[in-house]
């Protein structure tokens, strides 16, 4: 009698692409799909019951700054236990590379020492560190400013420019999958228009895609979606807009005219997308959203301390509470905290969105879901890296109704993996690779709280990743079967 390495029998199974649920049994062999629907007849090795839960393709974050957590923290416990099988490294323009041996300056969110000098040296990296996901990366443009012109506020010279593109060339010919800007960060933030078009092009010239970190995410929220189109347009590629919201409350509710630019340049021709992470709070390194010289009182009072070397005993409060016991205003707090040593290295949570726009985000057919978390697990991290996807599911799905089920994971399987470029993944399908999540939409749900950030999701019950166990009934398993990816290749 043939035999196939797993079946997960008796699913309900959500294929991937929006279609109605099925039942039946999936099978795998060699870490592929070998058998969906009604038995083969094959025994097999692990035999599981499904119990009528769902079983669906394993979940993509679109949007992550795991670059350096496949190499520290290789297990990715926080992402596999909210069934995420595949990460999009490399995001708001950091990336692991390219980078000089030794350097950590260049990508402070990577929390790791370069000992590689481009995305194939990186990649090797990785695979001798045998992550529990898949990776696809992007190349950053402040990584790669960075590494050229430093610091500096100035246009680069043309031969400059040239070493740029040559770096964006050399990361698409390993894999990448396109070109990510941070424009709210340094050294981003000193670039031309321009200078994006110049290096988009290197992208689009391999198939690859444009993903932004929007120059202004608040007050000129819709100059810089305008910025990102005309970045599409002159550089002939796709456009991502990145954790698209509108921060601070005078600019509530400017989401839907910002979708509203996408789908006109859709219907022009253009190929724009977004994703988002459900949660009313950012998080990033606090340095960059404050000028000493000019602090801003209105966002000090929305900032909640995540990671904070300096001031070990501030993580995990808001700086309103801080300044109430110190007997000070707020931004006496942040300044005080970035004038420390090693104050620069504040990770922070700012609260500034609309729960409404979040349910405007998500009912747009094109909106995929990325979590932005952090990984650093020494502080209280921003609850979206452990709990982003059961989330969705449990408070957007089953108790609020902003999107049905199968649509909700047609968002976070095959169409990220399309996006993306994650060939033979994000669909149930004879052939593909079994990337599975199995999951009780009845119960399923994340427990990360701002209070207690570091708490894995409920209601995920097996993870699958590349036809390995990965996670089941709440235990990690031992063996990491992740893999780099290459853009446009299974």
């Amino acid at each position: 009698m043939a035999t196939v390495d797993l079946a997960v029998r008796n699913a309900r199974i959500l294929d991937g692409t929006g279609a109605a649920i099925i039942e039946g049994d999936v099978e795998i062999t060699a870490g592929r799909i070998s058998s969906v629907g009604r038995p083969s007849g094959a025994a097999a090795t692990v035999e599981i019951d499904a119990g009528a839960m769902v079983l669906t393709p394993g979940f993509i974050d679109v949007h992550t700054h795991d670059d350096g957590a496949l190499l520290r923290h290789p297990g990715l416990e926080f992402k596999v236990s909210q069934g995420c099988t595949s990460l999009v490294i490399g995001n708001c323009g950091f990336s692991a590379a390219p980078a000089l041996i030794g350097a950590t300056d260049h990508t402070k969110l990577l929390g790791t020492t370069a000992n590689w000098t481009d995305l194939a040296g990186y990649a090797a990296a990785v695979q001798a560190a045998r992550p529990a996901c898949n990776a696809m990366a992007l190349v950053g443009h402040n990584t790669i400013r960075h590494l050229v012109v430093g610091l500096e506020r100035r246009e680069p010279t043309p031969a400059e420019l040239d070493q740029m593109r040559s770096h964006v060339r050399a990361a698409m010919a390993q894999g990448a999958c396109g070109l990510s800007t941070g424009l709210i960060y340094e050294p981003g933030r000193y670039s031309s228009t321009a200078e994006i078009i110049a290096l988009a092009r290197e992208a689009a010239e391999a198939g690859g895609l444009y993903t932004t970190h929007l120059r202004n995410e608040g007050d000129r929220l819709l100059e810089a979606v305008e910025e990102a189109l005309r970045i599409g347009r002159e550089a002939g590629l796709p456009v991502q807009i990145s954790h698209h919201k509108a921060a601070g409350r005078q600019n509530w509710g400017k989401v839907a005219a910002s979708l509203a630019l996408m789908d006109r340049a859709n219907s022009e021709g253009l190929d724009v997308m977004a994703d988002v992470y459900p949660y009313t709070a950012g998080s990033g390194p606090m340095a960059q959203y404050f000028n000493l010289d000019r602090l801003d009182p209105a966002l000090a009072e929305v900032i909640r301390f995540a990671s904070c070397p300096a001031r070990r005993e501030l993580e995990g409060r808001l700086c309103v509470d801080v300044a109430g016991e110190w007997g000070v205003v707020p931004v006496e707090v942040i300044r005080q905290v970035l004038s420390a040593p090693r104050g620069t290295e504040t990770i922070c949570i700012q609260f500034l969105i609309d729960e409404a726009d979040i349910e405007t985000n998500l009912r747009h057919p094109l909106m995929m879901v990325g979590s932005d978390g952090i990984p650093d697990l020494r502080g209280q991290p921003h609850p979206r890296l452990f709990g982003t996807f059961p989330r969705v599911l449990g408070r957007y799905v089953r108790e609020r109704g902003v999107l049905a089920l199968g649509e909700a994971v047609r968002r976070m399987t095959s169409l990220s993996c399309d996006r993306f470029g994650l060939v033979d993944r994000g669909r149930v399908v004879e052939g593909g690779w079994a990337d599975l999540v199995l999951l009780d939409e009845t119960t399923v749900i994340d427990r990360a709280t701002y209070d207690d950030p570091k708490q894995e999701s409920f209601g995920i019950g097996l993870v699958t990743i590349n036809g390995v166990v990965a996670y089941r009934d709440g235990v990690h398993q031992p063996v990491r079967a992740g893999r780099m990816l290459r853009h446009g290749r299974s």
